[in-house]
């Protein structure tokens, strides 16, 4: 069955492209130009994803990702012309599934909403935990816990620390790492994996045990 994303984006140029090459992908797509139209549009149960532009002209981006993921629990991707880490960060932060900046390669989008969509009919569940020094990750309850205290991650956080774990010593790529945990062609450049592994270091601390390899990527030092 054909997927239909929710496209909320005021630029009509950028939204016809979007649509179009989304279509191009196989999916259906709604258009939504502001905030209050994605709202009244989200009474479609046939909406699967969301594509966010946060510079909307009648609403706050980070206040309507809050109302939608209040109203339907939806895969999000923000979409927006800022390019700063402490945006991208903030969009990760709050539980957005992905974050494209503008300008945009037409492909690149529809592939990673095609790899959200894939990630979230998965279904990662096993009967098992990995431990790493003091750091444990549960992959049935999907839960992280330094000694005991709980440590809150974003689902892709969580995606890309079990996934590491899951082959201690061996070194990823980014690329590879695109590839595994975000179904991306190893071809898109894209810090995403970069921006997570500094995320789960600041909220790990010194039990992260994620380390860099210079010039090749990351490993699980276990």
């Amino acid at each position: 069955m054909r997927k239909t994303v929710l496209v909320v984006e005021d630029e009509s140029a950028i939204a016809e492209v979007a649509e179009m090459y989304l279509e191009q992908g196989g999916f259906r797509v709604r258009m939504a130009p502001t905030g209050a139209d994605a709202i009244k549009q989200l009474d479609d149960p046939s909406i699967d994803i969301v594509l966010l532009d946060l510079m909307l002209p009648d609403a706050d981006g980070v206040e309507l990702f809050r109302e939608i993921r209040s109203r339907r629990q939806l895969p999000v991707i923000m979409v927006t012309a800022r390019d700063a880490e402490a945006d991208r960060v903030l969009g990760l932060e709050l539980g957005a599934d992905d974050y494209v900046t503008k300008p945009f390669s037409p492909r690149e989008l529809v592939a990673r909403v095609r790899a959200v969509l894939r990630r979230g009919s998965a279904g990662e569940s096993t009967a098992t935990a990995i431990e790493a020094g003091s750091v444990r990750v549960d992959l049935e309850s999907r839960e992280v816990t330094i000694e005991g205290e709980a440590v809150e991650l974003t689902r892709r956080e969580f995606d890309l620390l079990a996934h590491v774990l899951r082959h201690p010593g061996r070194v990823f790529t980014r690329a590879q790492l695109l590839e595994a945990v975000w179904d991306y062609p190893s071809d898109i450049d894209t810090r995403t994996v970069d921006v997570h592994v500094a995320q789960l270091r600041r909220k790990l601390g010194d039990a992260c045990p994620l380390k860099t390899v210079r010039g090749v990527g990351y490993k699980a030092d276990v």
